[in-house]
């Protein structure tokens, strides 16, 4: 067998839809696992779904659902939801027709675009998205105006809202801005998080003074929206799945993803 098609035991039953990672070390912790007819309790156990027999409960594991990790530009006016009971377009429409049932992983808002993570592997979607991971986020933000020093150190220093404190690593973008109507104009910031709460960007910037007109995310972890079409999807590298692994806090039990 390659080692490279191993996974952690509690990765396959979770894969396998049974429940999630920390479900699956507790079936295993409880005797409940065989593999190739021998109870297992070892939690640093490999296994290959592909060609072990493995039971939970004496049934054998699902059929395994090869892992799928697309990188999506989302465009302005599409949802960031696996379906919409509105019939409205969402992420997933962009998805290829074979593809497996994915996720994106967090959410821009409907008139926000840029960089979107979509994929079927649950334990690393959870990972991801808990607070203690603090996965980065970079985005770019037209705002009214053109914030003062002391209104971007406010951003830096933290905003209460809605009793959340949110806060921001705020600079100012080399991108021109743009006139507007009533003698407005705008201008870009470059916009760091570690967070991802409900509009925190329109939040923080509209509580300066400053609201925002156009909101694009461009980095999320180690992925980098870089010169991806808008509406364009490709799939992620095993690098890319790799350090997505590594950001999240889980071991590299990636090697099936598509190159």
């Amino acid at each position: 067998m390659i080692e490279s098609d191993r996974v952690r035991i509690s990765v396959a039953i979770a894969r396998s839809g049974l429940g999630s990672r920390r479900a699956a070390e507790e079936v295993v912790r409880q005797r409940r696992v065989t593999v190739d007819g021998r109870v297992t309790t070892d939690l640093s156990q490999r296994v290959d779904p592909t060609t072990q027999e493995i039971t939970v409960d004496g049934r054998l594991l699902p059929g395994r659902e090869a892992m799928r990790y697309y990188a999506l530009n989302k465009p302005r006016g599409v949802l960031s939801t696996a379906r919409d009971d509105r019939g409205r377009r969402t992420v997933v429409d962009f998805l290829p027709a074979n593809a497996p049932r994915c996720v994106p992983v967090g959410r821009l808002d409907l008139d926000s675009e840029g960089l979107i993570l979509l994929t079927n592997d649950g334990p690393l979607v959870g990972a991801l998205l808990h607070p203690s991971r603090e996965v980065q986020r970079v985005y770019l933000a037209e705002v009214i105006g053109s914030p003062t020093d002391a209104q971007l150190d406010r951003i830096h220093e933290g905003v209460l809202d809605s009793g959340e404190l949110l806060r921001a690593k705020p600079s100012r973008s080399r991108r021109p801005g743009r006139q507007l109507a009533n003698r407005r104009s705008t201008s870009w910031l470059t916009l760091t998080l570690h967070t991802g709460r409900k509009r925190e960007v329109r939040r923080l910037c509209e509580a300066v003074g400053h609201p925002v007109v156009a909101l694009r995310r461009v980095r999320f972890g180690p992925l980098l929206l870089r010169d991806l079409p808008e509406g364009s999807l490709r799939p992620l590298s095993r690098r890319e799945v790799r350090l997505l692994h590594r950001a999240a806090g889980l071991t590299d039990d990636s090697a099936d993803a598509e190159s």
